[in-house]
């Protein structure tokens, strides 16, 4: 099978850490051809969705690009038999056109995730319809919104509707000196919607990411910050730490399972602190290779065989 991986540049490619990469590795060993689709590389012609693509075989090394570049060419929907969509938000205009054009070939190509699903689920504010399983949040661009909450909660965490990897999350409590400052650079002087919520004690042992397959668990790792950040995110210093998957994590799991089958979003991520579902990742979740060094496992195979399964299903439409 042809399997594309829309993704960043690769010399960005870090072999180590990259979910990206191990699923490309996955794919090569499990007898696929593999191909770099560039961010812009997908075009409209004669009514077929054409892809640019640089085909490549991943290689672990310890120095240099862990890619040996096989060829360029041009594939269309009728040669391509799974897309995986894995470039870094921002959800900006360019990811925008990405997910139209990409819509259009999805009858032809298994499409990981769907491009309707991203669209639809911002990752962080998506999960707020589920009330019961959040912390108290508000959205809202207001400081007066903001001076409101955190009189109530006292402490609480401030971030960006549209961030990742940590970046512009802010732990703010009552007395302190920069708190207003904090908010009017988020929110950008009330032209944008910052995300405010209660702050949760357990977020000083870490924050846990449960990687999701078909909406079931697929892995779990705690994120544990270092000594000088309150984040937890691997982009900020976090560590990876074992951990098991509760009867609380099982609860939030089944309730979002058929929403994310029903928009077809097949590999995601969730976040969670003690027992609140904090955010839920659907446009390029992480932590794979963190999962498989803790547990001794092979991860990434589960989900190219489940990638093989959605496009023979669609072969025998």
């Amino acid at each position: 099978m042809n399997f594309l991986f829309l993704m960043d540049p690769l010399e960005t490619v870090k072999v180590y850490s990259d979910t990206s990469f191990i699923f490309m590795l996955g794919a090569h060993e499990q007898g696929h051809k593999v191909f770099y689709l560039p961010s812009g590389g997908i075009s409209l012609k004669k009514g077929l969705v054409h892809f640019k693509v640089t085909g490549v075989v991943p290689v672990v090394r310890e120095e240099g690009t862990p890619f040996d570049i096989i060829s360029e060419t041009v594939l269309t929907e009728n040669e391509a038999d799974a897309v995986f969509i894995r470039t870094d938000p921002p959800f900006d205009s360019e990811y925008l056109m990405n997910t139209w054009l990409l819509e259009r070939a999805e009858a032809n190509v298994s499409v990981i995730n769907s491009p309707h699903g991203i669209r639809t689920v911002n990752e962080k504010i998506w999960a707020t319809q589920f009330t019961d399983l959040i912390p108290r949040t508000v959205i809202s661009r207001h400081l007066s919104d903001f001076k409101e909450f955190l009189a109530e909660e006292k402490s609480i965490i401030i971030k960006p509707t549209d961030g990742f990897g940590g970046a512009g999350v802010f732990k703010i409590t009552e007395d302190a000196a920069n708190k207003n400052v904090s908010f009017e650079m988020l929110s950008d002087r009330d032209q944008k919607e910052v995300i405010m919520q209660q702050y949760i004690p357990q977020a000083a042992i870490g924050d846990k990411r449960i990687l999701l397959l078909d909406g079931e668990p697929l892995g779990a790792v705690l994120r544990v910050h270092g000594d000088d950040d309150h984040r937890n995110n691997f982009y900020a210093g976090g560590k990876p730490v074992a951990c098991e998957i509760t009867p609380r994590d099982l609860e939030v799991v089944k309730t979002l399972k058929p929403h994310l089958q029903k928009l077809g979003l097949h590999f995601v991520g969730i976040d969670m602190l003690g027992d609140f579902l904090i955010e839920v990742n659907v446009t390029s979740p992480t932590c794979l290779q963190e999962m498989n060094r803790l547990y001794d496992c092979k991860l990434q195979d589960t989900v190219i065989q489940f990638a093989e399964n959605l496009v023979n299903k669609k072969n025998k439409k």
